[in-house]
């Protein structure tokens, strides 16, 4: 059973705001997950952990003793209330309309595994991650599903659905923490703040906020703490519009003019970004704000909205478990996921600055106890190591997977590292054994 949080009614309600119809609020419940991304081990342990930690202060992870090797299994990991929700409803979509032509905008989820089944069920992807045309618009007709994917969409690609005959919202999996941002973003437009997001600009979940955002405010999207300090030149009037046009191409919603659109500004996010990064932009920009305008304390709001961050609950918990998990001493750590997936590569790199991290996609990236293909997120290509595991005894390995990465997928990952060491004890008994001694 996958872990639930209260935070996911409490935060969307923050915001009432929006370009778009607003839904009800989510009620919490169980999602009904194809089998062959589930899993009963990994399950049982996610569920012992939710009961004996409800409200989630303990971010320490599950410790496994199967002699020659230790696996510290993250405390938060694998699907969230979005992600479950969207997979679920693809499934029951596909279910329902046999006789009907599906199609997804891009792909439904950062998972090969979910992507490739959903294409072997005859699922037909629009776009590409990148917003590359697959499918020209002239061959939807309006009497087919479009799925709109977790990560939202554009009011663009809305627009172009509606000329078509398509109802945008009928099938719209939207995750509720994305439209929370742009709820806010929508607001504090509203107030006359031009809308910063900090995000990937080609990720698809940042599209869709900066063109929801742009449709009532000036909207900039900056990728890091390098680019919020060259816009600070900006903020205090030291360099060009031109040279703003060039420095952030691409970046900046049409119209807008850094000479007055930056004098009042709100920060939100990307909903996977790194908190730590977020608040360090946002805590930059405050501070440029406040010196530039020569601030008081009870004047800040005047310049710089308080928008509170815009994480979403399962990018918290998995980042805050990932720091939990690098308090271990160990060997190496393996983090599983997309090689296309936001959060998942933040896991990642929190991880290799601490020790050895191996971003993999699956279980079959396991080649052998010598060998190991995984993701370089600097290079962004896929490479092969050689002899990963030590020699010395035991082995300890960090385990974690980022928020679209199927518990099957952790499941066969676990198994497989274990069965690399010949006179490790049986998992299922050593995990049954943990299990009866949690209380």
């Amino acid at each position: 059973m996958a872990p639930k949080s209260v935070y996911c009614t409490i935060l969307f309600l923050l915001s009432t705001t929006d370009c778009r119809p607003l839904r009800k609020p989510i009620r919490m419940k169980s999602f009904s997950i194809p089998s062959l991304f589930s899993s009963t081990l990994i399950g049982s342990i996610k569920e012992k952990r939710r009961i004996n930690d409800k409200l989630k202060k303990n971010y320490s992870p599950s410790h496994f003793n199967f002699g020659p090797v230790e696996i510290f299994l993250s405390r938060h990991f694998g699907f969230c209330y979005g992600v479950e929700n969207a997979v679920e409803t693809a499934y029951k979509i596909i279910e329902e309309h046999p006789d009907k032509k599906i199609y997804l905008l891009s792909e439904m989820i950062h998972n090969p595994a979910v992507n490739a089944d959903l294409l072997d069920r005859g699922v037909t992807f629009i776009q590409d991650t990148k917003g590359t045309q697959i499918i020209p618009w002239s061959e939807l007709k309006s009497n087919d599903i479009v799925i709109v994917p977790a990560f939202g969409t554009t009011l663009e690609i809305q627009a172009k659905l509606v000329s078509i005959g398509i109802d945008t919202y009928a099938y719209d999996t939207t995750c509720p923490f994305v439209e929370k941002v742009w709820n806010r973003a929508n607001a504090i437009g509203q107030k006359s703040y031009s809308v910063i997001v900090h995000g990937k600009p080609s990720h698809e979940e940042t599209k869709a906020t900066f063109s929801h955002s742009q449709s009532v405010a000036p909207t900039l999207v900056i990728k890091d703490l390098q680019q919020a300090e060259q816009l600070a030149y900006y903020i205090r009037k030291e360099k060009s519009a031109d040279d703003f046009y060039d420095e952030f191409e691409g970046q900046f919603s049409k119209g807008f003019n850094p000479e007055t659109d930056l004098e009042r500004i709100g920060v939100v996010n990307q909903t996977t970004m790194l908190a730590t990064d977020t608040q360090e932009i946002v805590d930059y920009l405050r501070e440029e704000i406040v010196k530039f305008y020569q601030l008081r304390s009870d004047q800040v709001t005047e310049h710089f909205a308080d928008t509170r961050d815009t994480l979403c609950y399962a990018t918290h918990d998995n980042q805050s478990a990932t720091y939990g998990l690098l308090k271990e001493e160990a060997d190496f750590a393996i983090v599983a996921g997309g090689y296309n997936s936001s959060n998942t590569a933040h896991l990642v790199d929190l991880c290799a600055e601490k020790l050895p991290t191996y971003f993999i996609k699956s279980a079959d990236n396991l080649v052998s106890p010598t060998e190991i293909l995984h993701y370089n997120n600097r290079r962004k290509e896929e490479i092969q190591s050689v002899d990963f595991i030590p020699s010395s005894r035991p082995v300890k390995i960090l385990l974690t997977c980022g928020a679209s990465c199927p518990d099957a997928v952790m499941e066969a990952i676990f198994r497989k590292l274990v069965q690399f060491f010949p006179e490790a004890h049986e998992p299922d008994a050593v995990i049954a054994e943990w299990l009866a001694n949690q209380h």
